[in-house]
């Protein structure tokens, strides 16, 4: 039997803090704002840089490892592989979740950065199939599982310690999980634009592509100090004073089963257009014919609109309420995003390009601003690790990590450049369904 008590009430957290309120002070008290912020960006950051410029490498990893006769099979066969990165995720969510449930999230965060690290190193001093034959693919592959299961158990437990810094301004503290993650893209970005721009063809195949992954290397270090001397948030500091759920793994995925599920259905459309982002660099070269520089510093701008704008709407959330700011984006982006890929791909020039990814950008912000918050506020705190690993990694390995993949195979099999935007349009619809559920549920 659960001794978690919220399945009567409406918002799972009324129950964690039922009891006296004052002690919140003391918590941001002892660690500032900026420290806990810093500490949390810099490390997810760098793990989510690390999968992100493998997929805007794809292109050349294609040629190095996954040599085709057709040029789409191999890119095909790449993106594939960068999906397969995610069907690891569910495995890391259900260890590393339980584990930051169990022995805190900064211990949780130190060690999924630690094997995140140890995938980087792989892929960075990986030879080509060019000079050891299929053990290169398969090394590769077999990095990107340890990023995977890495990546599993990060949004969980980085997710879980934003949050509960303050209950108050959970919608603000929570928002950096995914403004940290604009860090990553303008970082990614801005590696392509500056490789494609000062390197020839030549030099980024023969050594070019090792420098991103190398960078993260070297900053590795300085992420694993400063995530080790954080501190816990205060719910869950309380509920560890409480009676410990024995199986969160088993109360998530069955006591929790609903919750779970409205969390999955939340994340779909934040997954989808995260990664359709991801995929705009090979759509703009591939499709539209533009120069590899220019897509590069339009998802840079991407980025950068998400750094500045997602802290934004998420305290913004904890004034007029989640549900209602991320309703409203689903609606927008559902209409404008067919009709952007319109003008793309009969207009396809650089303008068009930054228009389409700035109308992208600003309203994927303001949904991506209090989602982190809302999944929160779906779990108390003792079964919270689990249950945001969880949800989040199921939903983006089944309808996010293939993202690139569906986007290159719709256009493939219907034969219009457009295809891509139903894809987040089917995204709008499930998170739209969902957000109904998460106000059943008392997240408002």
């Amino acid at each position: 039997m659960s001794t978690l008590a919220p399945r009567t009430a409406g918002l799972p957290e009324q129950a964690d803090s039922a009891q006296p309120a004052q002690p919140v002070e003391p918590a941001v008290a002892r660690q500032s704002t900026l420290r806990v912020i810093t500490a949390i960006s810099i490390g997810n950051a760098l793990e989510w840089f690390e999968i992100v410029i493998y997929g805007f490498l794809a292109v050349t990893i294609s040629k190095l490892f996954f040599p085709a006769e057709n040029e789409s099979v191999s890119l095909l066969i790449t993106l594939g592989t960068f999906g397969v990165t995610f069907v690891m995720r569910p495995v890391g969510s259900l260890v590393l979740g339980a584990y930051a449930d169990a022995r805190g999230r900064k211990n949780a965060l130190t060690l999924s950065m630690a094997i995140m690290l140890c995938g980087t190193l792989l892929i960075a001093v990986s030879p080509t199939f060019a000079q050891i034959g299929l053990w290169a693919p398969g090394l590769v592959i077999l990095a990107r599982l340890l990023q995977g299961f890495a990546a599993g158990g990060e949004f969980g437990s980085a997710t879980a310690l934003l949050a509960e810094q303050d209950p108050r301004r959970r919608g603000f503290f929570a928002s950096w999980q995914f403004a940290s993650q604009g860090i990553t893209t303008f970082l990614a970005a801005g590696f392509g634009m500056g490789l494609n721009t000062l390197l020839t063809p030549e030099q980024l195949l023969a050594w070019g592509w090792r420098i991103p992954f190398f960078f993260g290397l070297l900053i590795g270090p300085a992420g694993l100090y400063i995530r080790r001397h954080l501190d816990e948030g205060l719910e869950f500091k309380r509920a560890a004073q409480q009676v410990q759920q024995a199986t969160p793994v088993r109360t998530t995925l069955v006591e929790q089963r609903g919750r779970t599920l409205a969390a999955m259905g939340l994340i779909i459309l934040a997954t989808v257009v995260a990664y359709t982002g991801l995929f705009m660099p090979t759509f703009a070269v591939r499709q539209l014919g533009l120069p590899a520089s220019m897509a590069f510093a339009g998802t840079f701008w991407f980025g950068v609109l998400q750094f500045a704008l997602v802290p934004v709407f998420g305290g913004l959330s904890d004034r007029v309420g989640r549900v209602v700011i991320m309703r409203n984006a689903a609606l927008v982006m559902g209409v404008m995003i067919v009709p952007l890929f319109y003008l793309l791909v009969n207009h396809p020039s650089v303008p068009a390009l930054m228009l389409a990814l700035t109308a992208m950008g600003v309203v994927a912000s303001a949904y991506w601003g209090p989602i982190s918050a809302a999944m929160s506020e779906l779990f108390p705190a003792a079964t919270r690790g689990t249950g945001l690993s969880v949800s989040y990694s199921f939903g983006v390995a089944i309808f996010g990590g293939f993202a690139p993949f569906i986007s290159a195979w719709l256009i493939a099999a219907t034969g219009s450049k457009i295809a891509p935007s139903f894809y987040v349009a089917f995204g709008v619809v499930v998170s739209l369904v969902a957000l109904r559920a998460a106000r059943r549920y008392g997240v408002k």
